[in-house]
């Protein structure tokens, strides 16, 4: 029965993985967007693994979000290079290096169409972690508690296209990019409460954009996920971590020669996300579903649709 539940869960994970997925933006995570950290792969010293994400958003819409012959669909595909590395107890650092398949289609009847591959921006991060309480509660309960803080960097390793930002200036958004040109910083902050076997991770990202060469500042943003999880043991082998939650972001309009906000930038969108975390031994492979519950972005001209991501992670 055990093994066809774990069967099960693997066919699922795969249908997923293929699955065609949409996309998103700056405010809604495209490739120039914040990093979505979720529930890390269960790991003591180092972790090193490959994550695939993948978003859709449409663009250029008119009053009330109603397409017209120049509405684009724009997909963000991703796949990261990412791990992390503790040191002694407290200390962990971790780095994302992504790589992106960008594609456009312009009208409805995608007649005109545009694709950017490349080297995305490269981040480093560094945690602390402030809080680790292991405790027995009064019903003989194990309650764990965690809490991380870190701060990183990233640089600009993705092309950024000029002739955007030329769009951009007669009102279209700036977002169809494989970098942004700056060097931007972030603060992070990981809180997870156990007991026994079931917890909540919440995540919150603030990410600090600088102004590049070209003066032209993305709007800082603000991220948070909670997400709610339980772990099943079978035969202390397998841990499968079935989690649900929700991941809200936000950020004012960018600002173009330290003056002018783009009209198309900006606003807020929550998700709802459905996942499962699956380690065996020091293999972990997850993934996770993410669709819209309310949004707000370019007042109105910007639609996220759903997101798709997936991971594989060896820890050693």
């Amino acid at each position: 029965m055990r093994k066809k539940i774990i069967l099960s869960i693997l066919s699922v994970v795969a249908l997923l993985a293929n699955m065609p997925v949409s996309v998103a933006c700056d405010v809604c995570g495209c490739g120039v967007g914040s990093y979505y950290l979720g529930i890390l792969p269960d790991f003591n010293k180092r972790f090193v693994g490959l994550r695939y994400q993948q978003n859709r958003l449409q663009t250029h819409l008119g009053p009330n979000g109603i397409r017209t012959p120049n509405s684009t669909n724009e997909t963000y595909r991703t796949m990261e290079l990412w791990g992390a590395w503790n040191f002694g107890e407290r200390w962990r650092v971790m780095a994302i290096i992504p790589y992106s398949f960008n594609e456009r289609t312009i009208g409805n009847n995608g007649l005109e169409t545009g694709k950017k591959n490349g080297l995305g921006d490269i981040v480093i991060m560094g945690h602390y972690k402030l809080l680790d309480d292991v405790r027995t509660t009064g019903t003989n309960k194990l309650l764990i508690q965690s809490l991380w803080l870190g701060a990183g960097i990233k640089t600009p390793t993705g092309e950024y296209d000029t002739s955007e930002q030329s769009s951009a200036e007669m009102g279209a958004p700036n977002n169809f990019q494989l970098g942004t040109a700056s060097t931007d910083f972030m603060i992070n902050a990981a809180y997870d409460i156990r007991l026994m076997d079931a917890g909540l991770n919440v995540n919150t990202t603030y990410k600090i954009n600088t102004e590049n060469k070209h003066e032209y500042r993305y709007a800082n943003k603000l991220t948070i996920n909670a997400l709610a999880y339980y772990k099943f043991n079978i035969k202390n082998k397998v841990r499968i971590s079935p989690n649900t939650g929700v991941l809200y972001e936000t950020q004012p309009k960018d600002v173009l020669y330290n003056r002018f906000d783009l009209v198309q930038s900006g606003g807020h969108s929550t998700m709802g996300i459905a996942g499962i975390e699956i380690n065996i031994g020091a293999i972990s492979i997850g993934g996770n579903f993410q669709t819209p519950i309310n949004q707000n972005l370019a007042d109105g001209r910007i639609k996220a649709e759903n997101r798709f991501m997936t991971h594989v992670s060896f820890s050693f």
